[in-house]
């Protein structure tokens, strides 16, 4: 980047906390004329979330000086509508993503964006990692609005594990459709910009090479990355997901089917981890059913001893940076062959309280981390001339 130098050690050693002046704050749940989110109160353990409840102009004059000052330095921004954060007044009214009634919320909220905003943004994400919000708040509860089954004893708000995901991830994908259908047809010609959507997916290594095991590693894929991109492509959930969850799993009208199919320019991809991949047929056997159980697999980081990779301090972060070079291959055989953006990627490390400030910024395993997985992204450009 022209003119930008790096901050020597002895330029940031006395930044702090105390180095913002007073009055800094970071988010603003009561700023600006903001309601709270599910986010807001669920972090506090914990108010109109729709354009007919009336448009925040301090919020749309926040992002046209910060889509402007972006533009301004040469950068172009790529916006993403939904990142896991609902307004509460919707959560109230009628649940949020549980409810069909979200996709027409989130379809005009869209079209406000592109209103005020297409003529300068020319990439637009409908949502990151819905895999991320149905499993994470609807499955586990450790995402707001906290909800799973009560059974699996995790404190959550309610909820039920075996339906409750795949009800979420089912009206995510309508609400993209919605939205990415509308800026296609009212407003890509005439701003001339692209629309996508952001999903995350580990890789799977088969734990042996029997042939069930080589089963149970598609069926993790399935399970993550085909619940999204299998409708996305082909207008329908995956073979295996289907024949396990069964009528848990919700269906798409001939519409919403023919609606969804390439409605994305393009594949954002975030990869962070992969997994061993065994075959569990005795979870067919599971007490009550949850998305935990329904894909008949055990994920795991090791094997017999062996471990896929190391771990970083994320408990779920598996570094096997060959997993990115697999998946984008998968991709492109299985999905039609997208235009991918690898719009996250990354690792935490634990803390070392020995190292000096020199040492620390020297950051060894996040560069090697970066060369191995950009090392693996050249391997798959050059064998299938992706770009």
């Amino acid at each position: 980047m022209n003119g930008f130098k790096p901050l020597g050690v002895h330029e940031v050693s006395d930044f702090n906390r105390s180095s913002f002046p007073k009055g800094f704050y970071e988010g603003a749940a009561f700023e600006g004329g903001k309601g709270p989110s599910i986010w807001d109160n669920f972090t506090h353990k914990y108010p109109e979330g729709k354009l007919s409840g009336g448009v925040n102009p301090e919020g749309i004059k926040y992002y046209n000086n910060l889509i402007n000052e972006l533009l301004a330095k040469g950068l172009q921004p790529y916006v993403t509508l939904f990142h896991w954060d609902v307004p509460h007044a919707l959560e109230d009214e009628y649940g949020g993503f549980l409810k069909r009634r979200i996709v027409d919320d989130f379809r005009d909220y869209a079209e406000l964006c592109f209103k005020e905003f297409g003529d300068r943004v020319k990439h637009w994400i409908t949502i990151n990692e819905p895999w991320s919000v149905s499993m994470n708040a609807y499955a586990f509860g450790k995402f707001a609005p906290g909800r799973c089954s009560d059974w699996l004893n995790l404190n959550c708000t309610g909820g039920d594990s075996g339906t409750e995901p795949y009800l979420t991830a089912h009206n995510q994908l309508l609400a993209h459709s919605a939205a990415a259908n509308l800026y296609r047809i009212k407003y890509k010609s005439s701003q001339r910009g692209i629309i996508g959507i952001t999903l995350i997916s580990h890789w799977y290594e088969p734990a042996t090479i029997a042939k069930a095991d080589v089963d149970a590693s598609k069926r993790g894929l399935d399970f993550m990355f085909g619940w999204y991109m299998n409708p996305l492509t082909r207008g329908e959930y995956p073979k295996s997901m289907r024949t396990l969850v069964g009528k848990r799993l919700p269906k798409f009208s001939k519409e919403e089917s023919r609606e969804l199919k390439g409605s994305f320019d393009f594949l954002g991809l975030n990869y962070y981890s992969s997994y061993y991949a065994a075959d569990a047929p005795h979870l067919r056997n599971a007490a009550q059913p949850a998305i935990q159980t329904d894909s008949l697999i055990n994920a795991t980081f090791e094997h017999n001893g062996k471990p896929l990779g190391p771990m970083s301090a994320s408990s779920w972060l598996c570094i096997y940076p060959k997993g990115l070079h697999n998946l984008l291959l998968y991709t492109k055989k299985t999905y039609k062959d997208p235009v991918i953006y690898i719009t996250e990627n990354g690792r935490d490390e634990f803390n070392d309280p020995t190292l000096s400030l020199e040492e620390s910024l020297l950051d060894t395993y996040r560069i090697d981390y970066y060369y191995r997985h950009l090392y693996y992204l050249e391997t798959a450009i050059s064998m299938t001339g992706m770009v």
